[in-house]
């Protein structure tokens, strides 16, 4: 069977797909925000089905994530008509959002409960329809489950509340991966800092023991090697090497000078020099932010501060410059940014 599992970007959405996880390792995971993401993402996994066999039994699963009216119209159609084309789809969505009442009255796979997180829909869901996945989890599974349900929907009453609290500052907090050039690694992270909590969750002042812990779990996905270092040095050597796998993917040119872009990383100073310090192929680095603003980096091959006034008006040191471009628009699409990016630095005399 062919699996996707679309779902939030906060701690009940990262929980949901720690669920399906037990049944699917393999599948296709998303994360989507609100709005554009969603239907960006959703867009991504119909191009994929339509890419499978129809032999093929497929489970398309949306987690945490109410859709609008126009949305689920939308799907609905799109589904049914691959299903018309003898796909063979399973659309399920579980949510809590009161938001999709509408929706859940209209379309039988549209579910909705608005007391319960949706972890905790997941979970039942999971239980309900495959025998072999209690089995399949953690002695104190359920609790985790029951810990992110209590601080969720704010049930302040619950014993594991301050647990969930701890587990959802933890999954909020844990920023260090970008999400949107490496999405698999960034929700691995969260995953693996869910499961470490899994330790904690039965234990007395659990909540305090795992608040205590965070820093060195963080600490040992982050670090490749045996060798301890600062969470921020561990942080930008797992970057450098993180760019170092998709350094293709992520390559634009200006003229002769060949340079990596990075969209949303913030803070580029050490990660980009590192960067370039290991890879003296490249000329230069380009870290372009939601708004538009551009950190630029070299090391000595080029003049970044001429670039960035050559592009947009900006300015500041040879190896070290910035500027602003007025007409960028947000994506959540790495390949749109990376096309503007390059259609600049290709009409830039």
């Amino acid at each position: 069977m062919k699996f996707f599992h679309i779902s939030h970007t906060d701690m009940d959405g990262y929980g949901c797909q720690l669920i399906s996880k037990k049944i699917f390792p393999n599948g296709t995971f998303l994360n989507a925000n609100y709005g554009l993401e969603v239907k960006l993402f959703i867009k991504e996994v119909l191009d994929k089905i339509q890419e499978c066999s129809t032999e093929e039994e497929i489970l398309f699963l949306i987690t945490d994530l109410n859709l609008t009216v126009d949305e689920s119209k939308n799907l609905h159609k799109k589904i049914s008509q691959l299903i018309e084309n003898n796909y063979k789809i399973t659309l399920q969505l579980l949510d809590h959002h009161g938001t999709g009442k509408k929706s859940s009255e209209k379309y039988d796979w549209y579910y909705l409960d608005t007391s319960r997180s949706a972890t905790k829909i997941t979970y039942d869901y999971f239980c309900e329809h495959y025998e072999q996945f209690e089995e399949k989890c953690e002695p104190n599974f359920v609790k985790l489950v029951q810990a992110i349900n209590a601080a969720d929907i704010w049930k302040d009453k619950d014993e594991l509340f301050e647990f969930g609290k701890v587990c959802m500052s933890m999954v909020t907090k844990s920023f260090e991966i970008n999400h949107l050039l490496f999405p698999t690694q960034h929700r691995n992270y969260k995953h693996f800092l869910l499961t470490k909590a899994l330790d904690f969750v039965t234990k007395e002042d659990g909540y305090i023991l795992l608040d205590e812990k965070i820093y060195y779990f963080k600490k040992e996905f982050l670090n490749s090697s045996a060798k301890n270092n600062t969470l921020d040095n561990l942080s930008s050597a797992y970057l450098v090497e993180s760019l170092d796998s998709k350094k293709e993917e992520l390559t634009v040119y200006y003229k002769d000078f060949k340079g990596l872009l990075t969209y949303s990383l913030g803070n580029i100073s050490i990660s980009a020099n590192a960067f370039l310090k290991a890879n003296p192929d490249f000329d230069f680095f380009m870290d372009i932010g939601r708004r538009g603003r551009v950190g630029f980096r070299a090391d000595h091959k080029i003049d970044v501060s001429i670039l960035a006034q050559k592009l947009a008006g900006g300015g500041g040191h040879p190896n070290a410059s910035g500027a602003a471009f007025d007409d960028f628009k947000e994506s959540s699409l790495y390949s749109d940014v990376k096309k503007y990016v390059q259609n600049k630095l290709d009409n830039c005399d």
